[in-house]
């Protein structure tokens, strides 16, 4: 074998050991991403309940595209706001760690600041972390640190009309 053939083996041999590492350091890093807070997407929310505090909580049902307070007497609530509220669904989580790892009351959870039902899933939102503008969220037996912008707040002062 010619020298330069050689050397064209040994240069396609490591561009393929190259290609093989980054392949699988991209498989790993998407194994290793810690996701959203749910695998639910927001679009497909059709029934929001939330509870700050120790308020009780408030029902919304989306009805034709459009977002509806349903206790009491049906009104129409901005919708803008249950977007948001669905929105959380896919907030991007910084880190997620088992609920075990934690006391549950020392990091507002137990009881929880605020619970949002979005569907069938249910968020618990508990106090805001010391190691920055993070918030507590447990979804089932795990807790999610994730930004406060996706904290919730209450639609219910922009119900807009009655039917």
């Amino acid at each position: 074998m010619k020298r330069a053939t050689r050397q064209r083996l040994w240069l396609l041999l490591g561009v393929a050991a190259l290609l093989v590492l980054t392949g699988w350091q991209w498989h790993r890093d998407a194994v290793d991403a810690p996701g959203n807070l749910l695998r639910l997407s927001p679009d497909a929310v059709s029934h929001v309940e939330l509870s700050i505090g120790t308020s009780a909580a408030m029902h919304y049902e989306k009805r034709d595209g459009h977002w509806w307070h349903t206790d009491g007497t049906p009104s129409l609530s901005d919708d803008g706001a249950l977007v948001e509220l669905a929105a959380i669904a896919a907030a991007p989580v910084l880190k997620w760690r088992p609920a075990s790892d934690f006391e549950l009351a020392k990091i507002g959870l137990d009881p929880p600041r605020a619970v949002l039902r979005l569907d069938d899933q249910t968020l618990r939102f508990g106090e805001i972390a010391t190691i920055g503008p993070l918030r507590y969220v447990q979804v089932g037996q795990r807790v999610a640190l994730v930004s406060l912008k996706y904290t919730p707040r209450s639609p219910a002062t922009a119900t807009v009309r009655a039917h």
